[in-house]
């Protein structure tokens, strides 16, 4: 009887030293007023943190850090406290619509080597680190669908230098550029500038947040 007891203990041990703790992903998603805004009622953010509370998983930990007016120089500054120094497992770096749109609107905008030089000091950084990193293309700025938006075609340049940063780099890409446009082609008959995806050209409305929200989950899913 006694060895059995023995017998039994050992397994059981055994069985316990196989078992790991389940840890949260950490998941920083990382930019400007879009970003600030997912992490409000309604925002891409808090509908995956619904989504995942609803099934019961991906075991995510979402973390918003987005401040409004942000290109991707702010990005960088602010890059050790609001990212490294809280050890994410997973970066999503969603940049870049106000390095495009604040050239005509403030004359600040950024320049396309000094745009590539910032996010490639980043991920280089962030895969130092072993963080995981998934870039994001900015999505829209006008939603037109006949080009006819002012700033589509630097839009389109710099959506293709984060395309082939993801390339260069092995980083996960969720393409909002492409994936927009392709919405908006098939829902936007009447050619409208706001209202399809966005409230005000730029800024998500409920369908553009849940938009996001299904391909961000997708982009963390695809390894």
């Amino acid at each position: 009887m006694r060895d059995i007891y023995c017998l039994t203990l050992f397994l059981l041990f055994l069985v316990m030293s196989g078992m790991q703790v389940q840890k949260k992903e950490k998941v920083i998603f990382f930019g400007d007023s879009i970003t600030n805004a997912g992490v409000k009622p309604g925002g891409y953010i808090t509908l995956m943190q619904e989504k995942i509370k609803k099934d019961g998983g991906p075991d995510y930990e979402l973390i918003g850090a987005g401040i409004g007016g942000n290109k991707v120089y702010d990005l960088y500054l602010r890059f050790q406290e609001d990212v490294l120094d809280k050890k994410p497992d997973v970066v999503v770096i969603y940049i870049g619509v106000n390095d495009v749109w604040h050239k005509q609107s403030n004359q600040t905008g950024t320049d396309p080597d000094k745009f590539v030089a910032f996010y490639t000091a980043m991920i280089k950084k962030l895969q130092a680190s072993g963080i995981r990193v998934i870039v994001c293309t900015p999505a829209v700025i006008g939603e037109r669908t006949d080009f006819s938006n002012s700033q589509d075609g630097d839009l389109n340049r710099y959506s293709q230098m984060i395309r082939d940063l993801a390339a260069k780099y092995g980083c996960g890409l969720v393409d909002l550029r492409k994936a927009f446009l392709e919405y908006n082609l098939a829902n936007n008959p009447g050619n409208k500038e706001s209202g399809i995806l966005t409230t005000d050209r730029v800024h998500l409305n409920p369908t553009g947040n849940q938009l996001v929200a299904d391909l961000m989950f997708k982009g963390l899913s695809t390894k």
